[in-house]
């Protein structure tokens, strides 16, 4: 595997000589400055190229150009916001980076109800609690037809909830559902999520396919030639908030991507965390069924609470997922490819240092060295094993 990281630009607190130390030989970044909607200009992109080989790595992997949410409700003008998009990923193509990880989710990135939940040895991972979403749902954003998505029981529990609650932690619930985790492109107040929930009124599941078939159709032709690989990510959590449609939360879901355009330019980031919050998603044999169209990897792990629905960020070999079966089956796809897959070791536990300096949520150095370093060790055992 190619083993990368994430960084989020030069104001990252992590640096690229950090990143280099930790054992990465690539990263995954994207200029987070440019303005959604916007092509991203060639010179910006060779510049960013120059900064990150300048230190000894190679940028990697795309993540990401963001879809523009006029382009998910097909808006007005909806295509030429697509056409900018294609153009940004020619441009990074032309540079020589050819993979763009994005994802489809309407209105909200990915999603947690708390930044800094503490573990029996003392570090903080994310956490996702669905009757804390409940309650924020029913409650504190008091959603137009919210009560039909929850049975009476949960209701009742929500209520509870937040009944236990200080006004301080209704404020940094709401803050963490709505305000922007990092890498996602949006941010909201109370009113203005509730105005973009508005725009997905009358779009149902099979609505949103249709927009993403659309997309992917206008998009694929403009891009194929200079040989650039989408890998959209997969919805986290897989299945709907807030009333919101999900297209990339099942086995069935990818098959329909697939179907949408045959082009090897259409392609999947494996994120099995995300998939695994779904206990009738079988992440090991979703992995093989999509092993031809599989171009990143985000290698994480997550363990879903007794309740089947909320879940926290376990450590990387720890959790739902057997992450050395899942390597055993990277390295078969490698195999049989003649290529390696970029992973990057995602969403670690703040610990040591990054308790002391202050961390992204999802993204401290610390946790996400700890993750790199397991991973590796998984795949350098496999491969000695395949050797001998």
């Amino acid at each position: 595997m190619k083993h990368t990281w994430r960084w989020f630009g030069p104001d990252d607190p992590i640096s690229l000589a950090d990143i280099r130390q930790a054992g990465a030989t690539g990263v995954v970044t994207a200029l987070h400055h440019v303005p959604n909607g916007t092509v991203w200009p060639e010179q910006e992109i060779l510049d960013r190229k120059a900064m990150i080989e300048a230190a000894g790595l190679e940028w990697s992997v795309t993540e990401s150009i963001p879809i523009h949410e006029n382009i998910k409700t097909q808006a007005e003008g909806w295509e030429e916001l697509a056409d900018a998009w294609a153009e940004s990923a020619v441009n990074l193509a032309n540079a020589g980076i050819k993979t763009v990880c994005y994802n489809f989710m309407p209105v909200l990135d990915w999603t947690r109800t708390s930044l800094r939940h503490e573990l029996p040895d003392g570090a903080l991972c994310l956490r996702y609690d669905a009757l804390n979403v409940a309650a924020f749902d029913l409650f504190i954003l008091k959603r137009s037809g919210a009560e039909s998505d929850y049975d009476n029981k949960t209701i009742d529990a929500a209520r509870a909830r937040l009944s236990e609650m200080t006004s301080d932690q209704i404020e940094e619930l709401t803050k963490t559902i709505i305000a922007g985790l990092p890498g996602s492109e949006e941010s909201y107040s109370l009113d203005s999520f509730r105005a973009r929930l508005a725009d997905y009124d009358d779009i149902t599941p099979e609505t949103l396919k249709e927009h993403l078939a659309s997309f992917l159709s206008r998009v694929i032709p403009k891009i194929e030639s200079t040989g650039a690989r989408l890998a959209i990510h997969p919805d986290d959590p897989p299945y709907s908030l807030f009333g919101l449609p999900r297209v990339v939360s099942t086995a069935q879901d990818l098959r329909d991507i697939v179907s949408m355009a045959r082009s090897p330019a259409n392609g999947f980031t494996f994120c099995p965390a995300s998939m695994s919050a779904r206990s009738d998603n079988n992440v090991y044999d979703i992995l093989r069924e999509q092993a031809d169209r599989v171009h990143f990897l985000h290698l994480r792990n997550t363990t879903l609470e007794s309740d089947g629905a909320s879940f926290f960020e376990d450590a990387h070999l720890d959790g739902d997922t057997d992450m050395v079966r899942i390597i055993d089956i990277i390295l078969d796809i490698e195999e049989r490819r003649g290529e390696q897959l970029p992973f990057r070791p995602d969403h670690g536990h703040a610990m040591l240092s990054d308790l002391r300096t202050g961390f992204r949520p999802g993204y401290p150095a610390i946790g996400r060295l700890r993750g790199m370093a397991e991973i590796r060790g998984v795949e350098r055992a496999l491969q000695s094993i395949r050797n001998q």
